[in-house]
């Protein structure tokens, strides 16, 4: 990878781990449910305007506006207003890549080899230790609910295979349409016009930059940059890279909100990050490219003789 495009996926991956402590000092002022509206209003438009319309199904759009905006993001945020450590939520989710494989099973008849199960089974332990070391009630419920997002967006996952979309920053905003009404309507359901009332005064400066980096830094740059980066090296040398979101998303909320795993999350943190290394190839790829660098020394240790 060149360096300016593995520099790229580093400001990637350090900007969506950045997003859950920034996006938890947006929940300090808002409804959870009112400002992943506001998010996604604010992702789509005006730029639907300017974006041309991706080449896919509408339903595509559709769905994954839904799956996405209502589903995943909503249910991130939800968690973490319900005390789910914003270091910790950005590992949970990457354990969509557990339910990812079970779709891959199911749907398209693809086979999980050793690594996949063994990662499996090491994630499986490493998140009921996670829920059953929180705190209270009310944070069980928030785990159980960011759990909830990584399957939404495992089904995402799916719903891009499906449509075949290759323009995916169009068919971010464009599905981003489908989002800011459903929440607005579950925001007036579940709490009435209370959140509506209290906005103006919530729009300090805080929310208003943590609302602009979720929505410009988070989703269109970092959107931008990881469809670039999938355009030009194979998707088994990118995706490892996602296993930085969790690193800096921990270490951004000590640095920012002074929360710090206990040691015994630290070890269920480590189990996890080894399941998702190991079921995403991480572990062979590194393996391959150490074999290569001594097999690349062997050679020119004989050459040199």
């Amino acid at each position: 990878m060149q360096k300016k495009h593995l520099l790229l996926a580093i400001l990637v991956t350090a900007v969506w781990g950045l997003n859950f402590p920034v996006t938890k000092l947006g929940l300090a002022g808002i409804d959870p449910l009112l400002l992943t509206a506001l998010r996604f209003a604010l992702a789509a438009l005006p730029w639907v305007f300017f974006v041309e319309r991706p080449r896919v199904a509408f339903r595509w759009l559709a769905a994954y506006g839904l799956i996405f905006g209502v589903a995943m993001w909503a249910l991130i945020n939800q968690g973490i207003a319900m005390g789910v450590p914003p270091g910790t939520a950005s590992l949970l989710i990457q354990c969509s890549a557990f339910f990812t494989l079970g779709w891959g099973v199911l749907f398209f008849g693809e086979r999980l080899g050793q690594p996949q199960r063994i990662g499996s089974l090491l994630a499986a332990i490493g998140l009921g230790g996670i829920v059953l070391c929180s705190p209270g009630d009310s944070s069980k419920a928030g785990f159980a609910l960011v759990i909830g997002s990584a399957m939404a967006w495992s089904i995402g996952n799916v719903i891009i295979k499906v449509s075949k979309v290759r323009e995916v920053f169009a068919f971010v905003v464009w599905a981003s349409l489908f989002a800011p009404i459903p929440l607005l309507l579950l925001t007036w359901l579940l709490h009435g016009s209370a959140p509506f009332n209290a906005l103006p005064s919530q729009l300090n400066a805080t929310t208003l930059l943590s609302l602009a980096f979720q929505v410009y830094a988070a989703t269109h740059f970092s959107y931008w940059g990881w469809n670039l980066l999938l355009r030009e090296y194979p998707l088994s040398r990118v995706a490892p890279l996602s296993l930085l979101i969790p690193v800096f998303g921990i270490f951004s909320s000590m640095a920012i909100l002074g929360q710090y795993p206990s040691p015994s999350d630290w070890g269920l943190i480590l189990l996890i990050l080894l399941a998702i290394a190991l079921s995403s190839g991480q572990l062979q790829v590194l393996r391959c490219a150490i074999v290569r660098v001594d097999w690349t020394r062997m050679k020119r240790q004989k050459t040199g003789d």
